[in-house]
């Protein structure tokens, strides 16, 4: 586990790096020619092609990204392209709104949904989207062990559990045969919420790799955002003053520009080596090849103490508060 890649409950090999696709279809929340002109599916399909020739192989969807619609850009990007879809990993979600009460149910319906859309007859990591479902976790790690039974998904995780759901989720996979391989949170030199409030210790005693949503900042922490050049419109994060993001990315710079690195790669770099996989958005080639840019080599100890040093530290612990994606 670490820079040379993360084995998921002991089944599925990925990179260290992977790739978050909330933005590739959902024209609400990301524009897809409204909000960001830029974003378009060829530039999607650039970044997928890039992406997976620099080693960033794994791709993590859910099925209320865009309705759906990131799940099927990605399936007509395997199906274009079967040499790179042969080296990728995949990960999709099942959302437990609280009226699904016939959970076995619904998760078996969404994910047959999932993988039509996605057009693969398994998924390599299945996750429930969060810890709002009415239903205690032994129905959710039934409806769970039901789908891997039947061959549908190679491994399981969740995603925005806390300290105490993470181990009720374990102990009811365990009780199942199954081990609980991933935990999709925010973490990010912004928010190290889970690092500070015990999740991470938690994920690390269990055997659960972190995968982390939103290690940028939403941009905040590339540098191409200050004071001087707020980021704009939805991209709200906190209430985090730029000019103290400032001096954290000003950090980054530091010790990147002697390894190369920009500050985007090394922010990616300190979570890989918090022994986290960061997801990263890419809109386009030049962002996925930059986001890459974090895999191949490692902050020494001194510079990643430095960074924590340099962090924002949240005073609040990690809980059930609901989360702004992931």
């Amino acid at each position: 586990m670490g820079t040379d890649g993360f084995d998921l409950a002991g089944t599925v090999h990925v990179p260290a790096l992977g790739v978050g696709t909330w933005a590739w279809g959902d024209a609400k929340t990301w524009g897809m020619g409204t909000y960001d002109r830029s974003l378009t599916e060829d530039t999607i399909a650039e970044a997928w092609r890039a992406s997976i020739d620099a080693g960033a192989t794994f791709f993590d969807t859910a099925e209320v990204y865009g309705d759906g619609e990131s799940e099927r850009i990605i399936g007509r990007l395997l199906a274009a392209d079967p040499e790179r879809a042969a080296k990728v990993q995949l990960a999709t979600k099942f959302m437990p709104t609280p009226w699904k009460l016939n959970v076995r149910g619904a998760l078996m319906s969404a994910l047959r949904a999932s993988l039509d859309r996605l057009g693969v007859e398994r998924v390599d990591l299945y996750q429930i989207h969060g810890p709002i479902s009415l239903r205690g976790h032994a129905a959710l790690a039934e409806a769970l062990a039901v789908a891997h039974q039947q061959g549908l998904v190679r491994t399981v995780g969740v995603s925005n559990y806390s300290v105490r759901e993470t181990r009720a989720m374990a102990e009811q996979l365990r009780k199942r045969g199954l081990r609980l391989a991933t935990n999709q949170i925010e973490l990010s030199l912004l928010r190290r919420i889970p690092e500070t409030g015990g999740l991470l210790d938690t994920c690390r005693e269990l055997g659960v790799v972190p995968l982390a949503y939103s290690p940028l900042g939403q941009g905040r922490l590339t540098g191409k955002y200050s004071a001087a050049n707020p980021p704009p419109g939805k991209r709200g994060f906190s209430n985090h003053p730029m000019e103290v993001v400032d001096a954290v990315v000003a950090e980054l710079r530091r010790i990147g520009e002697p390894l190369g690195k920009t500050p985007g790669q090394v922010a990616l770099n300190w979570i890989i080596a918090k022994g986290a996989i960061p997801i990263p958005g890419a809109k386009d080639g030049r962002q996925a090849t930059d986001n890459a840019g974090a895999l191949g080599w490692e902050l020494s100890a001194d510079d990643v103490a430095a960074l924590d040093a340099a962090a924002l530290i949240e005073k609040r612990s990690f809980g059930n508060r609901f989360w702004q994606h992931g």
